[in-house]
């Protein structure tokens, strides 16, 4: 039997059941829940999800998913994209600390796209530095290198330059990820 990958993405208020709602409607599709990020943003229930289902029950599931508005919850269908080149390369992780100000995911951005980085996974927060009480804002990002890059060492070291650049109190670190 052929099956499909389909990539979900959903929003809304956030109140108990709702993964519950998720996942009963793709197990009734004979829905494979293959992987998820899912978060509570402010009030907000947000998330990803990648199912692989039948392809003769994917028309169905889809239908049924958009059902779940009634419960409040947007849920969009997506095919999974072929993979590019743009996932060939090694991956590195960065975390970064700073003071927070207006513009900082920007200009970080603007460092990683100049180097032509995918971003693959972010992650960011504020918290109260523990002696100060000041805001902090913190980083987590896997980042995918282009695939021709000639060496990870010296891609590291020059994003880390440029990262630090970026403010005197900005603490960078980088660490390449061995692919499983």
């Amino acid at each position: 039997m052929q099956s499909k990958v389909v990539v979900l993405t959903l929003i809304g208020p956030d109140k108990p059941g709702l993964v519950e709602a998720l996942s009963e409607c793709v197990a009734q599709h004979r829905g494979n829940w293959e992987e998820s990020r899912m978060a509570h943003l402010g009030g907000q229930f947000a998330g990803l999800l990648r199912v692989t289902v039948p392809s003769n029950s994917l028309q169905a599931l889809e239908q049924d998913l958009r059902g779940l508005g009634a419960q409040g919850l947007a849920v969009h269908s997506h095919a999974e994209a072929t993979p590019t080149k743009a996932d060939a390369g090694r991956r590195v992780r960065l975390e970064l600390a700073a003071h927070d100000r207006e513009g900082i995911v920007r200009d970080i951005s603007t460092v990683i796209a100049s180097r032509n980085l995918n971003v693959e996974e972010l992650s960011t927060r504020c918290e109260s530095a523990a002696m100060t009480g000041e805001t902090l804002f913190r980083a987590e990002a896997l980042l995918r290198l282009p695939e021709d890059q000639t060496t990870t060492t010296d891609t590291i070291r020059a994003l880390r330059d440029e990262m630090e650049a970026i403010g005197n109190d900005l603490m960078v670190d980088l660490v390449p990820v061995e692919d499983s």
